[in-house]
């Protein structure tokens, strides 16, 4: 009865979080990375001209999560690539 009970409870969240999965977690297309270009072409531009003093807290909020986890995802490939927490087997 109990594993009814989960399969019953853990099918439609998965029906969503693979609908959501196959937007979302696709590689960029070609199309795609002309328009990423120009977005971080833009984004040193204002760096320059200091409108990142001018952002929103919304913005700046935004922008500080979109950053923390890329860094945590290049943390997590580290820590998979070097198979442990502590340094590399030289």
């Amino acid at each position: 009865m109990g594993v009814m009970a989960a399969v019953t409870y853990t099918r439609p969240r998965l029906a969503t979080f693979w609908y959501y999965a196959k937007v979302e977690l696709v590689p960029p297309t070609p199309a795609e990375i002309p328009n990423a270009i120009e977005s971080m072409k833009k984004m040193v531009s204002d760096f320059q001209t200091g409108r990142l003093a001018q952002l929103t807290v919304k913005e700046a909020l935004r922008n500080g999560l979109v950053a923390t986890e890329v860094l945590m995802w290049f943390f997590i490939g580290e820590i998979i690539g070097k198979g442990g927490l502590i340094g590399y087997n030289v």
